[in-house]
Protein backbone atom coordinates (compact mmCIF):
# COMPACT_ATOMS: atom_id res chain seq x y z
CA UNK A 1 0.00 0.00 0.00
CA UNK A 2 1.76 3.29 -1.22
CA UNK A 3 2.10 5.81 1.53
CA UNK A 4 1.06 9.20 0.17
CA UNK A 5 1.42 12.79 1.59
CA UNK A 6 -0.76 15.34 0.18
CA UNK A 7 1.52 19.13 0.38
CA UNK A 8 0.52 22.39 0.58
CA UNK A 9 2.99 24.61 -1.22
CA UNK A 10 3.55 27.63 0.70
CA UNK A 11 2.14 29.74 -2.63
CA UNK A 12 -0.83 27.60 -2.94
CA UNK A 13 -2.08 28.01 0.95
CA UNK A 14 -1.82 31.66 0.64
CA UNK A 15 -3.59 31.91 -2.67
CA UNK A 16 -6.57 29.77 -1.16
CA UNK A 17 -6.75 32.32 1.98
CA UNK A 18 -9.27 32.61 3.76
CA UNK A 19 -10.45 29.29 3.01
CA UNK A 20 -7.31 27.27 3.52
CA UNK A 21 -6.47 29.15 7.04
CA UNK A 22 -8.34 26.25 8.55
CA UNK A 23 -7.74 23.12 6.35
CA UNK A 24 -4.80 21.42 4.08
CA UNK A 25 -5.77 22.42 0.32
CA UNK A 26 -6.71 19.24 -0.39
CA UNK A 27 -9.67 19.32 2.21
CA UNK A 28 -11.28 21.93 -0.24
CA UNK A 29 -14.28 20.35 -1.15
CA UNK A 30 -15.28 20.68 -4.96
CA UNK A 31 -17.32 18.90 -6.93
CA UNK A 32 -19.11 16.41 -4.70
CA UNK A 33 -15.61 15.24 -3.49
CA UNK A 34 -12.89 16.75 -1.52
CA UNK A 35 -9.69 16.42 -3.70
CA UNK A 36 -7.83 13.98 -1.28
CA UNK A 37 -11.51 11.93 -1.35
CA UNK A 38 -10.58 11.90 -5.28
CA UNK A 39 -7.68 11.13 -4.88
CA UNK A 40 -8.56 7.88 -2.46
CA UNK A 41 -10.43 6.56 -5.20
CA UNK A 42 -8.52 7.31 -7.87
CA UNK A 43 -4.84 5.93 -6.10
CA UNK A 44 -5.67 4.08 -3.26
CA UNK A 45 -2.91 4.07 -0.50
CA UNK A 46 -2.03 5.53 3.66
CA UNK A 47 -3.13 8.84 3.34
CA UNK A 48 -1.67 12.09 5.19
CA UNK A 49 -0.86 15.82 4.65
CA UNK A 50 1.78 18.02 4.73
CA UNK A 51 0.64 21.30 5.97
CA UNK A 52 1.35 24.86 7.55
CA UNK A 53 3.31 23.94 11.27
CA UNK A 54 0.52 25.70 12.61
CA UNK A 55 -1.73 22.97 11.24
CA UNK A 56 0.15 19.86 12.04
CA UNK A 57 -1.29 18.75 15.41
CA UNK A 58 -4.82 18.39 13.55
CA UNK A 59 -3.49 17.13 10.11
CA UNK A 60 0.48 14.96 11.32
CA UNK A 61 2.73 13.90 7.85
CA UNK A 62 2.95 10.20 8.11
CA UNK A 63 6.52 9.55 6.77
CA UNK A 64 8.06 6.02 5.64
CA UNK A 65 11.30 5.22 3.79
CA UNK A 66 9.36 5.49 0.53
CA UNK A 67 6.79 8.41 0.02
CA UNK A 68 4.79 9.54 -2.89
CA UNK A 69 4.15 13.37 -2.35
CA UNK A 70 1.39 14.76 -4.36
CA UNK A 71 0.46 18.41 -4.47
CA UNK A 72 -2.50 19.40 -2.42
CA UNK A 73 -4.41 21.52 -4.98
CA UNK A 74 -3.77 19.11 -7.92
CA UNK A 75 -7.39 17.79 -9.20
CA UNK A 76 -6.83 13.54 -10.16
CA UNK A 77 -7.76 11.63 -13.21
CA UNK A 78 -6.73 8.92 -14.75
CA UNK A 79 -3.88 9.82 -17.14
CA UNK A 80 -1.94 11.95 -14.16
CA UNK A 81 -2.86 9.39 -11.65
CA UNK A 82 -1.10 6.67 -13.85
CA UNK A 83 2.06 8.74 -14.54
CA UNK A 84 2.16 9.52 -10.70
CA UNK A 85 1.70 5.62 -9.41
CA UNK A 86 4.73 4.96 -12.01
CA UNK A 87 6.96 7.31 -10.23
CA UNK A 88 10.06 4.96 -9.01
CA UNK A 89 12.15 5.99 -6.36
CA UNK A 90 13.98 9.87 -6.77
CA UNK A 91 11.79 10.58 -9.47
CA UNK A 92 9.51 13.78 -9.44
CA UNK A 93 6.88 14.64 -12.02
CA UNK A 94 6.89 18.27 -12.89
CA UNK A 95 4.56 20.63 -14.89
CA UNK A 96 5.87 24.00 -16.09
CA UNK A 97 8.63 23.54 -13.35
CA UNK A 98 6.12 23.28 -10.84
CA UNK A 99 6.27 20.27 -8.71
CA UNK A 100 3.15 17.83 -9.09
CA UNK A 101 4.31 14.31 -7.35
CA UNK A 102 7.70 13.28 -5.94
CA UNK A 103 8.63 9.82 -4.97
CA UNK A 104 11.13 9.32 -2.14
CA UNK A 105 12.16 10.19 1.56
CA UNK A 106 11.30 12.95 3.38
CA UNK A 107 14.77 14.55 3.01
CA UNK A 108 14.85 14.55 -0.42
CA UNK A 109 11.37 15.99 -0.96
CA UNK A 110 12.24 18.92 1.42
CA UNK A 111 15.70 19.59 0.33
CA UNK A 112 14.48 18.91 -3.78
CA UNK A 113 17.09 16.43 -4.33
CA UNK A 114 15.33 14.48 -7.34
CA UNK A 115 17.18 11.67 -9.50
CA UNK A 116 15.44 12.40 -12.15
CA UNK A 117 12.23 14.87 -13.35
CA UNK A 118 9.74 13.68 -15.83
CA UNK A 119 7.27 16.06 -17.47
CA UNK A 120 3.50 15.48 -17.15
CA UNK A 121 1.92 14.20 -20.50
CA UNK A 122 -0.64 17.50 -19.94
CA UNK A 123 -1.42 20.31 -18.26
CA UNK A 124 -2.69 19.19 -14.52
CA UNK A 125 -6.16 20.14 -13.73
CA UNK A 126 -6.05 22.09 -10.62
CA UNK A 127 -7.33 24.47 -7.89
CA UNK A 128 -5.19 28.10 -8.10
CA UNK A 129 -7.45 30.90 -6.79
CA UNK A 130 -10.65 31.27 -4.66
CA UNK A 131 -12.96 31.47 -7.59
CA UNK A 132 -11.53 28.16 -9.83
CA UNK A 133 -13.62 26.49 -6.93
CA UNK A 134 -17.41 27.68 -8.33
CA UNK A 135 -15.87 28.12 -12.01
CA UNK A 136 -15.28 24.19 -12.20
CA UNK A 137 -17.14 23.02 -9.46
CA UNK A 138 -20.16 21.37 -12.58
CA UNK A 139 -17.16 20.25 -14.62
CA UNK A 140 -15.90 18.49 -11.14
CA UNK A 141 -19.82 17.51 -10.03
CA UNK A 142 -20.20 15.66 -12.95
CA UNK A 143 -16.72 13.77 -12.57
CA UNK A 144 -17.30 12.58 -9.19
CA UNK A 145 -20.73 11.86 -10.25
CA UNK A 146 -19.54 8.89 -12.57
CA UNK A 147 -17.22 7.98 -10.12
CA UNK A 148 -19.01 7.87 -7.26
CA UNK A 149 -22.31 5.89 -8.66
CA UNK A 150 -20.09 3.48 -11.45
CA UNK A 151 -21.67 -0.13 -11.37
CA UNK A 152 -24.23 1.52 -8.12
CA UNK A 153 -27.93 1.06 -7.95
CA UNK A 154 -29.57 3.77 -6.62
CA UNK A 155 -32.46 4.29 -4.40
CA UNK A 156 -35.75 5.09 -5.92
CA UNK A 157 -36.92 8.76 -6.35
CA UNK A 158 -40.33 9.07 -4.99
CA UNK A 159 -42.92 9.81 -8.12
CA UNK A 160 -44.24 12.79 -6.40
CA UNK A 161 -41.19 14.10 -7.85
CA UNK A 162 -40.90 15.93 -11.60
CA UNK A 163 -38.14 15.37 -13.98
CA UNK A 164 -37.06 17.80 -16.58
CA UNK A 165 -35.07 16.70 -19.49
CA UNK A 166 -33.58 13.28 -20.19
CA UNK A 167 -33.22 11.49 -16.97
CA UNK A 168 -29.98 9.10 -18.47
CA UNK A 169 -26.76 9.68 -20.04
CA UNK A 170 -26.26 8.50 -23.89
CA UNK A 171 -24.86 5.43 -22.23
CA UNK A 172 -27.89 5.01 -20.21
CA UNK A 173 -26.90 5.80 -16.61
CA UNK A 174 -28.95 7.84 -14.78
CA UNK A 175 -28.56 11.03 -14.29
CA UNK A 176 -30.10 11.59 -10.75
CA UNK A 177 -28.84 9.00 -7.35
CA UNK A 178 -29.69 8.56 -4.39
CA UNK A 179 -27.96 7.32 -1.52
CA UNK A 180 -29.53 5.09 1.34
CA UNK A 181 -31.88 7.48 3.29
CA UNK A 182 -31.68 10.25 1.05
CA UNK A 183 -35.55 11.84 0.64
CA UNK A 184 -37.17 14.24 -1.79
CA UNK A 185 -41.03 14.89 -2.10
CA UNK A 186 -42.97 17.14 -4.55
CA UNK A 187 -39.55 18.58 -6.33
CA UNK A 188 -38.46 19.74 -9.61
CA UNK A 189 -35.46 18.45 -10.73
CA UNK A 190 -34.13 19.54 -14.47
CA UNK A 191 -31.12 17.28 -15.27
CA UNK A 192 -31.08 18.67 -19.40
CA UNK A 193 -27.39 19.93 -18.06
CA UNK A 194 -26.13 17.44 -16.19
CA UNK A 195 -26.47 14.95 -13.42
CA UNK A 196 -28.60 15.76 -9.68
CA UNK A 197 -26.65 13.38 -6.72
CA UNK A 198 -28.44 13.43 -3.22
CA UNK A 199 -26.20 11.77 -0.20
CA UNK A 200 -27.13 9.58 2.60
CA UNK A 201 -29.86 10.89 4.72
CA UNK A 202 -30.08 13.81 3.02
CA UNK A 203 -33.69 15.88 2.12
CA UNK A 204 -34.93 18.25 -0.59
CA UNK A 205 -38.59 19.41 0.47
CA UNK A 206 -41.18 20.25 -1.05
CA UNK A 207 -41.93 23.15 -3.73
CA UNK A 208 -38.11 23.30 -4.32
CA UNK A 209 -36.63 23.50 -7.83
CA UNK A 210 -33.30 22.38 -8.64
CA UNK A 211 -31.55 22.28 -11.66
CA UNK A 212 -28.31 20.38 -12.38
CA UNK A 213 -25.50 19.94 -12.00
CA UNK A 214 -26.40 19.42 -8.42
CA UNK A 215 -25.24 17.46 -5.13
CA UNK A 216 -26.13 17.74 -1.62
CA UNK A 217 -23.91 15.53 0.56
CA UNK A 218 -25.08 13.47 3.63
CA UNK A 219 -27.38 15.23 5.87
CA UNK A 220 -27.92 18.45 3.92
CA UNK A 221 -31.20 19.79 3.71
CA UNK A 222 -32.95 21.84 0.52
CA UNK A 223 -35.67 23.62 2.37
CA UNK A 224 -38.88 23.75 1.00
CA UNK A 225 -39.70 26.53 -2.23
CA UNK A 226 -35.91 26.56 -2.29
CA UNK A 227 -34.77 27.90 -6.27
CA UNK A 228 -31.03 26.07 -6.68
CA UNK A 229 -29.35 26.93 -9.95
CA UNK A 230 -26.26 24.44 -10.99
CA UNK A 231 -23.45 24.01 -10.40
CA UNK A 232 -23.95 23.64 -6.79
CA UNK A 233 -22.54 21.55 -3.84
CA UNK A 234 -23.92 21.40 -0.50
CA UNK A 235 -21.32 19.91 1.73
CA UNK A 236 -22.33 17.18 4.78
CA UNK A 237 -25.21 18.50 6.81
CA UNK A 238 -25.52 22.08 5.30
CA UNK A 239 -28.94 23.16 5.25
CA UNK A 240 -30.01 25.71 2.36
CA UNK A 241 -33.48 28.13 1.61
CA UNK A 242 -33.92 30.96 -0.46
CA UNK A 243 -31.79 31.42 -3.78
CA UNK A 244 -28.27 29.62 -4.89
CA UNK A 245 -26.72 29.85 -8.37
CA UNK A 246 -22.97 28.17 -8.64
CA UNK A 247 -22.18 28.26 -5.04
CA UNK A 248 -20.25 25.50 -3.05
CA UNK A 249 -20.71 25.30 0.69
CA UNK A 250 -17.88 23.27 2.03
CA UNK A 251 -20.10 21.85 5.18
CA UNK A 252 -22.12 21.88 8.34
CA UNK A 253 -22.93 25.66 7.11
CA UNK A 254 -26.47 27.15 7.20
CA UNK A 255 -28.31 29.90 4.74
CA UNK A 256 -31.78 28.27 5.15
CA UNK A 257 -33.90 31.76 5.07
CA UNK A 258 -35.25 33.41 1.81
CA UNK A 259 -32.08 35.55 0.18
CA UNK A 260 -29.84 35.34 -2.89
CA UNK A 261 -26.50 33.67 -3.09
CA UNK A 262 -24.34 33.31 -6.12
CA UNK A 263 -20.53 32.13 -7.59
CA UNK A 264 -19.86 31.90 -3.59
CA UNK A 265 -17.70 30.11 -1.59
CA UNK A 266 -18.78 29.28 1.75
CA UNK A 267 -16.33 27.45 4.46
CA UNK A 268 -17.24 25.28 7.56
CA UNK A 269 -19.69 26.50 10.27
CA UNK A 270 -20.83 29.92 8.73
CA UNK A 271 -24.84 31.40 9.18
CA UNK A 272 -26.41 33.56 6.90
CA UNK A 273 -28.96 35.02 8.36
CA UNK A 274 -32.73 35.26 7.31
CA UNK A 275 -32.79 37.82 4.05
CA UNK A 276 -28.99 38.26 4.01
CA UNK A 277 -27.88 38.94 0.06
CA UNK A 278 -24.49 38.86 -1.83
CA UNK A 279 -24.30 40.62 -4.98
CA UNK A 280 -22.09 38.41 -7.65
CA UNK A 281 -22.60 41.19 -10.52
CA UNK A 282 -21.41 44.77 -10.23
CA UNK A 283 -24.20 47.33 -11.40
CA UNK A 284 -21.93 48.39 -14.40
CA UNK A 285 -21.02 44.73 -15.51
CA UNK A 286 -17.03 45.64 -14.95
CA UNK A 287 -14.18 43.57 -14.22
CA UNK A 288 -14.04 42.09 -10.80
CA UNK A 289 -11.66 42.70 -8.02
CA UNK A 290 -10.98 40.20 -5.67
CA UNK A 291 -9.04 40.39 -2.11
CA UNK A 292 -5.67 38.53 -2.32
CA UNK A 293 -4.38 37.79 1.10
CA UNK A 294 -0.03 37.43 -0.73
CA UNK A 295 -0.12 40.85 -2.05
CA UNK A 296 -2.43 42.27 0.55
CA UNK A 297 -4.29 43.91 -2.27
CA UNK A 298 -7.84 43.65 -4.83
CA UNK A 299 -6.70 41.81 -7.84
CA UNK A 300 -8.50 41.68 -11.10
CA UNK A 301 -9.99 37.91 -11.83
CA UNK A 302 -11.32 38.67 -15.41
CA UNK A 303 -14.55 37.39 -14.23
CA UNK A 304 -18.03 39.31 -13.81
CA UNK A 305 -19.45 37.46 -11.74
CA UNK A 306 -18.08 36.82 -8.09
CA UNK A 307 -20.05 36.85 -4.99
CA UNK A 308 -18.98 35.75 -1.67
CA UNK A 309 -16.29 34.21 -0.43
CA UNK A 310 -16.87 33.02 3.33
CA UNK A 311 -13.90 31.63 6.09
CA UNK A 312 -14.97 29.28 8.87
CA UNK A 313 -16.83 30.08 11.45
CA UNK A 314 -18.35 33.58 10.30
CA UNK A 315 -21.74 34.85 10.52
CA UNK A 316 -24.66 37.47 8.79
CA UNK A 317 -27.05 38.84 10.69
CA UNK A 318 -30.51 38.89 8.97
CA UNK A 319 -30.66 41.11 6.21
CA UNK A 320 -26.99 41.49 5.81
CA UNK A 321 -26.43 42.80 2.53
CA UNK A 322 -22.43 41.93 0.43
CA UNK A 323 -21.16 44.03 -2.30
CA UNK A 324 -19.59 41.66 -5.09
CA UNK A 325 -16.90 39.68 -4.28
CA UNK A 326 -16.40 40.06 -0.87
CA UNK A 327 -14.19 38.10 1.14
CA UNK A 328 -14.70 37.37 5.26
CA UNK A 329 -12.03 35.78 7.07
CA UNK A 330 -12.48 33.29 9.74
CA UNK A 331 -14.67 34.14 12.79
CA UNK A 332 -16.05 36.98 11.84
CA UNK A 333 -19.28 38.09 13.10
CA UNK A 334 -21.35 40.91 10.06
CA UNK A 335 -24.51 42.75 11.62
CA UNK A 336 -26.09 45.82 10.54
CA UNK A 337 -27.74 47.46 7.67
CA UNK A 338 -26.12 48.85 4.71
CA UNK A 339 -22.78 46.83 2.79
CA UNK A 340 -19.67 46.37 5.54
CA UNK A 341 -16.42 47.03 3.02
CA UNK A 342 -15.78 43.83 0.45
CA UNK A 343 -12.95 42.42 2.65
CA UNK A 344 -12.87 41.70 6.55
CA UNK A 345 -10.37 40.56 8.60
CA UNK A 346 -10.27 37.11 10.64
CA UNK A 347 -12.06 37.49 13.99
CA UNK A 348 -13.65 40.94 13.43
CA UNK A 349 -17.22 41.99 14.64
CA UNK A 350 -19.45 44.77 13.35
CA UNK A 351 -20.37 46.35 10.03
CA UNK A 352 -20.83 49.42 8.02
CA UNK A 353 -19.81 51.67 11.54
CA UNK A 354 -16.95 49.51 11.70
CA UNK A 355 -15.07 46.22 13.49
CA UNK A 356 -13.98 45.54 16.99
CA UNK A 357 -11.77 42.46 17.58
CA UNK A 358 -13.47 39.32 18.32
CA UNK A 359 -11.68 37.52 20.90
CA UNK A 360 -11.29 34.28 21.05
CA UNK A 361 -12.69 33.32 24.45
CA UNK A 362 -15.67 34.23 23.14
CA UNK A 363 -15.07 33.25 19.65
CA UNK A 364 -14.54 29.47 21.07
CA UNK A 365 -17.81 29.91 23.07
CA UNK A 366 -19.73 30.51 19.31
CA UNK A 367 -18.09 28.29 18.14
CA UNK A 368 -18.78 25.14 20.77
CA UNK A 369 -22.14 26.07 20.83
CA UNK A 370 -22.87 25.97 16.89
CA UNK A 371 -20.22 22.47 16.84
CA UNK A 372 -22.60 21.02 19.73
CA UNK A 373 -25.58 21.34 17.77
CA UNK A 374 -24.09 18.67 15.15
CA UNK A 375 -22.39 16.22 17.96
CA UNK A 376 -19.23 18.01 17.26
CA UNK A 377 -16.37 18.92 20.03
CA UNK A 378 -14.01 21.76 19.24
CA UNK A 379 -10.68 20.37 19.96
CA UNK A 380 -7.57 21.58 21.70
CA UNK A 381 -6.06 21.02 18.01
CA UNK A 382 -8.91 23.07 16.34
CA UNK A 383 -7.92 25.83 19.29
CA UNK A 384 -4.25 26.01 18.20
CA UNK A 385 -5.24 26.13 14.59
CA UNK A 386 -7.34 29.15 15.22
CA UNK A 387 -5.04 30.99 17.89
CA UNK A 388 -2.21 31.02 15.11
CA UNK A 389 -5.32 32.72 12.84
CA UNK A 390 -5.93 35.26 15.31
CA UNK A 391 -1.77 35.40 15.89
CA UNK A 392 -1.43 36.28 12.15
CA UNK A 393 -4.73 38.40 11.77
CA UNK A 394 -3.36 40.59 14.76
CA UNK A 395 0.32 40.97 12.98
CA UNK A 396 -1.45 42.22 9.56
CA UNK A 397 -3.34 45.09 11.42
Amino acid sequence: MKNIILFDSDQQHHELLPLAFTRPVSDIRIGILTIREKWERYLPGNYSYLTPEYMAAKYPASYTDDNLFVAGHILPDNSLTGQIAELNPGEALLHDAELIAFRGSETNFHDQQYTHTIACTQEPHCIRHLYDIFLQNGECLEADFKLITAGRTSEKLSESNRIIGDPCFPDGTPKIFLEPGARAECAIFNVTNGPIYLGADSEVMEGSCIRAPFASCEHAVVNMGTKIYGATTLGPYCKVGGELNNVVMFGFSNKAHDGFLGNAVIGEWCNLGAGAVASNLKNDYSEIKLWNYPTRRFLRTHLQFCGLIMGDHSKAGINTMFNTATVVGVGVNIHGAGFPRNFVASFSEGGTAGFTDVQLPKFYAIAEKMMARRGRILTDADKTIFEAIYNQAEQLK
